[in-house]
């Protein structure tokens, strides 16, 4: 058994070693979102919801506004805003037009089998006292995109004191 177990070790360390020779690198994003947003332009699609993302003369503020504004920041981008109905943003983002989606989206979202979706990033409490934990939708597959957005809105969560 103990030598099975290190055979089976030993072949993933291989395996490992094979796939960094390469060149591929985990996560990786197959359609290059975070290659083009770093230093270019995060294209994000954003709905209205309460607090999180708000509508007025210019552009859209709110704690998700603020925050995507922020990581663009971080990535020496600059936004590109598109405000839509979930479902538009959401065909933004399945046809590649768009980076990232916000609008209070909740952990139970039903575009889960169309997107990719970060943790849980927020917690906020509705009118009727239910507790709910706020999500962003990004293009399903880019995971190197997903793991810096994660990272990113971890942090900030923490910072305001809306972490789950």
């Amino acid at each position: 058994m103990a030598r099975s177990r290190r055979a089976a070790t030993l072949a993933a360390a291989l395996g490992i070693l094979v796939l960094s020779g390469c060149g591929i690198h985990i996560p990786s994003d197959p359609d290059g979102t975070l290659e083009h947003v770093e230093g270019g332009v995060l294209r994000a699609g954003v709905s209205p919801n309460d607090g999180w993302i708000e509508l007025g003369d210019g552009e859209p503020t709110g704690t998700e506004a603020e925050a995507l504004t922020s990581f663009a920041e971080s990535l020496g981008a600059d936004v590109e805003w598109t405000i839509g109905s979930e479902e538009s943003l959401v065909r933004g983002l399945e046809d590649g037009d768009l980076d990232v989606v916000a609008g209070g989206l909740t952990d139970k979202t039903p575009w889960t089998t169309k997107t990719g979706t970060t943790r849980p990033w927020a917690e906020t409490t509705l009118d009727d006292g239910e507790k709910v934990k706020l999500v962003m939708l990004v293009p399903l597959g880019e995971n190197a995109f997903l793991s810096r957005l994660e990272s990113f809105l971890t942090e900030e969560a923490h910072r305001k004191g809306i972490a789950p």
